[in-house]
């Protein structure tokens, strides 16, 4: 008979820290290599124009990883980038997030593509993430997904194909035409 044994935060404080992303859920381990080239570009276009329409709007903070977000003992993820939301900014630390960041946004590479749209779009909606958008550079896609009393439903599928211009009831007035976000 073989035991699992399911690894908690004070285990993951001693992964090394060796450049890849290191991340637990439901108590397994999950690691992914540093992000390519055009990973980081996407990642910094979005965060630079959340940013700036924070700086306008006081709605709360933005985090890039690597930034832990603690969902549970067992469930410890560093999502490309997170929003959390004046309301809740006491679950913010010196260290990480504390709880479920009101939007987490994943970037997909060839390592992570089932994770991200299979296991932590389940993780994200079990913990009540309000919205969670996956953006894959392959496609030059987003899909948005909110949170509903049934879970995630799939509120838009952007494409930059056809000019579609990204928002949220989460960041009122911010618009992000997919053409910028993918230069």
């Amino acid at each position: 008979m073989t035991v699992q044994v399911k690894l908690t935060y004070d285990d993951y404080l001693l992964f090394p820290d060796d450049g890849r992303r290191h991340e637990l859920i439901d108590g397994d381990h999950y690691m992914t290599p540093s992000p390519s080239k055009r990973h980081q570009r996407i990642s910094l276009n979005i965060a630079y124009r959340i940013r700036a329409h924070l700086e306008h709007h006081s709605l709360g903070e933005l985090y890039t990883a690597p930034f832990d977000v603690v969902l549970s003992t067992t469930d410890v993820v560093q999502p490309d980038l997170l929003f959390v939301s004046s309301a809740k900014t006491a679950m913010i630390t010196a260290q990480n997030v504390q709880g479920a960041p009101d939007l987490i946004v994943e970037i997909l590479s060839e390592t992570s593509r089932k994770t991200d749209e299979i296991i932590k779009r389940k993780l994200y909606e079990r913990f009540g993430v309000q919205e969670y958008w996956i953006i894959d550079p392959e496609l030059d896609t987003i899909k948005i997904y909110r949170i509903t009393p049934q879970g995630y439903q799939r509120a838009a599928e952007l494409n930059r194909e056809t000019g579609d211009i990204l928002s949220t009831p989460l960041l009122p007035d911010l618009t992000i035409p997919l053409n910028d976000l993918f230069a």
